[in-house]
């Protein structure tokens, strides 16, 4: 077949680069230079960058924005968001800047519970299977000693391990149901190994107890933790929500409530919905080094939980009350992986005062709420266009590679004309058949 080959891995940076640009670049000397220009210059940080992965030929850099002004439990944070999208960081400092003077943000960690799971085959009795789990539940927690005695110096370790008979839904299928408290780690390696350490024990006693074959299929943890939850609100009275854009604080209460109920029952709203909440708590995941893939994985279907997609956030209004809130999921970690090695992700934690693995929680959940309270709000009142776009200029001036001096003048323009692709197309036609 064209294009392959063999020990690519093994090849040079510069090998692999070669490769790439012989094989698919008409212009190799342009694609050449653009790969270098994105090369730290520091060698040593580059060479740290290199090994985050494998076959890097360059770095692909996103902006590192920061929103002021976040009041959370009476703590005021700048949080830190890595994310490409314009418009966001704008609006999570907008809502952030609305609640400030509101009783600011609210939030709880409800439960920390991680889940990992040994998926094994057995072809006997499902009641022998269960007396034989008793009997080897307590050796299988003291063979991962070696794994846990650190996690168990801090607090936490393995919380308790169920066998689950899943064989109704498919055939001979069962799961050793693990859960686990990890603390400030995520915990994916440390829970991983346990589990196979499960495997392997549960394995070598079924052979000498066990009439039936046991067979592991894997061992791996679950990115769904719907038993490590998290929950951050806003509330006011009603006559509190006044504000410039808000003439009439009843009207957009009642308005905001509908939007957040159409998005409870309406999933193709829901979708887009939640994907701007996700946009507020991406940027804080990978900011701080978390994994932001399996956050949005175990989001996602915990908004799922009842067998209908819905909406992550509520709102009520009681006794002139106006009350908003989130309740997700949230595995994250503020000590290993990359919160030690990348430089920026050290830069992020430090700018939110070195959190705990709950802190680090508590504030992703208020930037999820924050972005999806400024969503809502413009949609229910200017419509969410107009603060899109404006924001959004910038991007379709630098596709049109246009001047200092013409971005300054368009700009300007644009503070009272629509900003529409096509409208700015026109008028950059326009400035520069008149220059």
């Amino acid at each position: 077949m064209p294009n392959t080959i063999s020990g690519f891995s093994k090849l040079s940076k510069s090998e692999k680069i070669e490769w790439l640009l012989d094989t698919y670049f008409k212009d190799k000397a342009s694609a050449r230079t653009l790969v270098k220009q994105y090369w730290n210059t520091d060698k040593k940080l580059q060479k740290l960058h290199d090994e985050f992965i494998e076959n890097t030929v360059t770095n692909f850099y996103l902006p590192l924005g920061v929103a002021p002004n976040f009041y959370v439990n009476q703590k005021l944070y700048t949080i830190p968001m890595a994310i490409e999208e314009s418009s966001v960081v704008a609006a999570a400092s907008k809502a952030a800047k609305f609640w400030l003077d509101r009783g600011g943000f609210k939030a709880e960690v409800i439960a920390t519970e991680k889940i990992g799971q040994v998926h094994f085959t057995y072809s006997g009795d499902s009641k022998t299977l269960q007396s034989f789990f008793k009997t080897i539940k307590s050796k299988l927690i003291s063979e991962t000693k070696d794994i846990t005695k650190n996690m168990e110096r801090r607090g936490g370790g393995i919380l308790d391990i169920e066998l689950r008979d899943i064989s109704s839904e498919l055939d001979n299928y069962y799961q050793l149901h693990a859960t686990f408290e990890t603390l400030d780690a995520m915990g994916a390696n440390f829970i991983n190994s346990c589990l196979e350490q499960f495997a392997k024990t549960f394995k070598n006693e079924a052979k000498n107890h066990l009439k039936g074959e046991v067979d592991i299929v894997m061992s791996i943890l679950s990115n769904y933790v719907p038993n490590c939850l998290v929950r951050a609100e806003v509330s006011c009275p009603i006559d509190d929500l006044k504000s410039k854009d808000i003439s009439n604080p009843q009207l957009f209460a009642t308005k905001f409530k509908q939007a957040i109920n159409i998005a409870e029952i309406e999933p193709y709203r829901a979708v887009t919905h939640n994907k701007g909440i996700m946009n507020g708590i991406d940027a804080v995941v990978l900011a701080t080094g978390n994994d932001f893939r399996a956050v949005e994985a175990g989001i996602h279907a915990y908004a799922s939980r009842h067998g209908k997609y819905s909406s992550l956030t509520h709102c009520t209004i009681e006794d002139d009350i106006f009350k908003f809130w989130i309740e997700i999921p949230l595995a994250l970690g503020t000590v290993g992986g990359l919160t030690t090695l990348h430089p920026l992700v050290k830069f992020s934690l430090e700018m939110l005062e070195k959190p705990s693995a709950k802190d680090l929680m508590q504030i992703v959940a208020v930037a999820g709420l924050a972005q999806n309270f400024a969503a809502v709000k413009s949609l229910t009142t200017t419509g969410i266009q107009e603060g899109h776009m404006k924001m959004h200029l910038m991007n379709i001036l630098n596709q049109f590679e246009a001047t200092t001096e013409e971005k300054k003048k368009l700009t300007e323009h644009f503070k009272t004309n629509t900003v529409t692709h096509s409208a700015v197309v026109e008028a950059i036609k326009n400035l520069r058949l008149t220059d």
